[in-house]
């Protein structure tokens, strides 16, 4: 197949864009370069800087021939949408209807579209929130992210398109940016390596649902082979506090910072975790990666990028 990555050096993208490549497809990358870096374009890909609001990506795609869509560039801190709700709109929006217009107009197979599961349901009613639980976002780029959804929803209805729509819920893993808004497991993994003793927000017993980055892949493999358009939960069923990443990842150094506590964030989640059952029952997918041994392995992954510095 010829797939179209936008976001293609990012953490998770460039990540699917290894598994595709290792799996024989030609593959085209699509990327600003805000957030992803050059070297982590595979080897054989062609590489595009640019922004997905660009007229020039409908070009790509016709002069490919693309098949298959894979759409993960967004705008993705959470804090920047609050101050900037204009600009989260204009990226994660405007700049995804291009995306999807120039899929339409070139008559792309499927588009995967990376969704998410903790931004779309906002405060849950239930635990684990399945793919039935009610969208209340509670942020300007969960606002983006459900909108997207039901753009490609529309076009389905009205022009045939074909998608898969994943809902990832906290993702975490190798190459995943420390700054900005990152993570906790890579803030906690670069800070705790510079020597700096990580702060946890609150008292730290807040949960969020950590899906290893190679589960994610996993599930952008088998969505080549889907039929039909859905939308499916990426997740692990299971709840972790910041206290635990913290503890885990620490004691994986021999311990050498002391656990410290600040203010908690204002209007934080405290509870958030979904099912995958779902995606389970139709497709056989589960996560692989437990969260003591992916932690080991990022950590792992953080300490010898640290070593080459």
């Amino acid at each position: 197949m010829n797939i179209l990555i936008t976001g293609g050096a990012g953490f998770i993208g460039s990540s699917i864009a290894d598994a595709y490549r290792e799996r024989g497809h030609d593959l085209f990358i699509v990327d600003n370069l805000s957030t992803g870096v050059l070297e982590n374009v595979p080897k054989g890909a062609t590489f595009y800087q640019m922004d997905i609001r660009d007229e020039g990506l409908a070009d790509i795609v016709a002069e490919h021939n693309i098949d298959v869509i894979n759409h993960h560039a967004a705008q993705i801190d959470v804090r920047r949408s609050v101050e900037d709700p204009r600009y989260d709109l204009s990226v994660n929006v405007l700049g995804s209807l291009n995306v999807i217009e120039a899929g339409l107009r070139h008559d792309v197979k499927r588009i995967i579209f990376a969704s998410s599961g903790g931004a779309g349901y906002g405060e849950q009613e239930y635990y684990p929130a399945d793919e039935k639980h009610p969208i209340a976002p509670c942020s300007p780029y969960g606002i983006t992210k459900v909108t997207v959804e039901r753009y490609l929803h529309y076009f389905h209805l009205v022009r045939g398109l074909t998608y898969t729509v994943f809902r990832y819920t906290n993702v975490y893993g190798p190459r995943q940016n420390p700054h900005g808004e990152a993570g906790v497991v890579a803030i906690f993994c670069d800070k705790l390596l510079e020597g700096d003793h990580p702060v946890i927000n609150g008292d730290g017993l807040q949960t969020r649902d950590y899906v290893y980055v190679d589960d994610i892949v996993r599930a952008n493999v088998l969505a080549l082979d889907m039929e039909g358009s859905d939308t499916f939960n990426v997740s692990t069923n299971a709840e972790t506090t910041v206290n635990t990443i913290f503890r885990v990842l620490n004691e994986g150094l021999g311990s050498p910072a002391s656990e410290k506590h600040g203010p908690a964030k204002s209007g934080e989640q405290m509870r958030s975790v979904c099912s995958y059952d779902k995606l389970h029952e139709a497709f056989g997918w589960q996560p692989e990666i437990s969260i003591d041994d992916g932690l080991r392995r990022t950590l792992a992954w953080f300490r010898e990028r640290h070593g080459e510095e």
